[in-house]
């Protein structure tokens, strides 16, 4: 009986539990109907999404086609600038022609010119005899001029050398004071130390009265000692400057005595070389003015020329005649086919040896 019994009360525990388990299903699955409209939702944003994706890319598009008109603005554009190349070949062809017209009128000038030249033969001729005369003219003015300056003799310069004298005197002098106010200076102190170095000893010996042990005593008469010595080397220093100083006052009166020598001599030679130029001053003056003249009137590469010439040249003579068979400036031989040369007058020529120009003798005659 027992045993039927335990049967029939786990068959009642079988259907318990199989009731139970339906009811547990059918919550499980109102659970996933639930999640799955929770699901629906997120699908609508995302067809929400593409639209908002579809209009962009109609953005796109319409902004791809606005990009496409400045093409066609580009293609204008380079046939316009087809056309401004094709007017600049038009104008180029058009400039050509005025070279062509430049060439026919350079050639016409050259045949005129030469017309010229052969119907007056003998202007290239005059002109270089001009220019020969005026250099030697120039040669004349400026020769005199040096004359003047030689009878003044060596005035000019050694009234140059007494100005210089005078001033190195002037600042020597002036170094010499400034370093004998420096040594008063130096002897001033060094009294003042030597005074205070006497106070400071009489301090030590009052304090020596007054002294409770022999260490103090020591110590004070240290100091005084070390007072003493600081005396006597600031009277040897006195000694010394004072010594330097006397020299340096020597040295000054000696630099005055030569500085007044040298004002009267200065004084001498100025009155001299006055004198000297108020005779030739009016005809130094009268020269000069007829060589600037002259000098307009030779080219530029002439007178630089010649100038250099004169100036490398001891005798300052830049142009010189032939006399007997040689040059005037060096007197060395000219040979015979150039003094023909120089006869003819149709070349400025040099000296070989010198370098000074050469000038025929008749033209001067």
């Amino acid at each position: 009986m027992t045993k039927i019994k335990a049967k029939e009360e786990t068959k009642a525990k079988v259907k318990k539990i199989a009731k139970v388990k339906p009811k547990e299903e059918v919550k499980t699955k109102k659970d996933a109907k639930l999640k799955l409209k929770k699901e629906v939702k997120p699908k609508k944003d995302v067809k929400v999404k593409a639209k908002e994706e579809v209009k962009t890319k109609k953005d796109a598009k319409l902004k791809l086609k606005k990009e496409v008109k400045p093409k066609k603005d580009v293609k204008v554009k380079a046939k316009e600038e087809v056309k401004t190349k094709k007017d600049a070949k038009l104008k180029l062809k058009k400039d050509v022609k005025p070279k062509k017209d430049v060439k026919v009128k350079a050639k016409e000038e050259d045949r005129e010119e030469v017309k010229v030249k052969q119907k007056t033969k003998g202007t290239f001729e005059i002109q270089i005899e001009d220019k020969l005369l005026a250099l030697y003219n120039l040669q004349t003015v400026d020769s005199k001029v040096d004359r003047i300056k030689t009878l003044r003799g060596e005035l000019p310069l050694e009234v140059q050398d007494l100005e210089d004298e005078i001033e190195g005197l002037e600042t020597r002098i002036k170094k010499f004071e400034e370093e004998s106010k420096e040594f008063e200076k130096t002897i001033s102190t060094k009294k003042a130390e030597i005074k205070q170095a006497e106070n400071q000893i009489k301090k030590y010996t009052d304090q020596q009265n007054n002294v409770r042990n022999n260490r103090e005593y020591d110590s004070l008469t240290k100091e005084i000692e070390f007072q003493q010595l600081e005396i006597q080397l600031c009277e040897k220093r006195i000694k010394e400057f004072t010594l330097q100083m006397n020299e340096k006052k020597e040295q000054i009166s000696k630099a005055k005595v030569g500085f007044e020598e040298r004002k009267k001599d200065l004084e001498v030679k100025l009155s001299e070389l006055k004198e000297i130029t108020e005779e030739t001053q009016k005809e130094e003056d009268e020269l000069l003015k007829k060589s600037s003249q002259l000098e307009k009137v030779i080219e530029p590469r002439l007178l630089f020329a010649y100038k250099r010439i004169r100036s490398n040249a001891r005798n300052g003579l830049a142009v010189v005649g032939v006399e007997r068979d040689a040059c005037g400036g060096c007197f060395n031989k000219v040979p015979p086919q150039r003094q023909l040369e120089i006869k003819t007058r149709k070349k400025i020529i040099v000296c070989e040896y010198c370098g000074r120009i050469i000038i025929d003798p008749d033209i001067i005659k």
